[in-house]
């Protein structure tokens, strides 16, 4: 994998690092979950249909770092590395490998099933890595852990998928007609 970037690309990556910063920001807090409703998950799943997997993967290394190093780009505004080990900490770390994921399939399929098992899979892996370090650091079960942090949400990161789908192809579709994007 070729990890140069032409000044194009570093401009996409920062887009969607600080499009994920901005979608963190609509958080809403639930009472009996220390994990907050955030529109991440859609900027994720945006960009990893728009972007490929370099790009894409790379936006939320970023976006992660920036986040661990203090920068207020985690919901809530919040940021540094105790959110990094914290009980939410977990559902930040994956989010660079669900995009991977999540981009791997959308660039080399064209089958909307394919993309759609391949874009919930990814929400699967968040959701393991997220579970298993609420589980550790709260000292939940991993069934407790599964019921405050992931049943909740599965609608709502459903519907996320679907918006991003709509979007993210229409977007994809016009940045290429611009020559924004690379063709493949």
């Amino acid at each position: 994998m070729n990890f140069k970037f032409s000044i194009r690309e570093m401009c996409i990556v920062a887009i969607f690092t600080a499009l994920t910063a901005v979608m963190a920001q609509i958080s809403i807090p639930l009472p009996f979950s220390p994990v907050p409703i955030t529109f991440q998950l859609f900027a994720i799943f945006l960009c990893s249909i728009i972007l490929d997997s370099k790009l894409a993967t790379t936006s939320q290394i970023i976006y992660v770092l920036l986040g661990a190093i203090g920068i207020p780009v985690f919901a809530n505004f919040s940021g540094g590395l105790h959110s990094i080990v914290g009980p939410t900490g977990g559902f930040i770390i994956g989010f660079p490998i669900m995009t991977f994921v999540a981009s791997k399939v959308s660039e080399n399929t064209k089958s909307l099933f394919v993309l759609i098992l391949g874009l919930l899979a990814s929400l699967m892996v968040c959701y393991s890595i997220g579970v298993i370090q609420l589980s550790f650091v709260t000292k939940l079960s991993i069934s407790k852990s599964i019921m405050v942090a992931v049943i909740p949400f599965i609608p709502l990161d459903v519907l996320k998928i679907f918006l991003a789908y709509v979007l993210g192809i229409r977007i994809k579709v016009s940045l290429k007609r611009s020559n924004l994007l690379q063709q493949p």
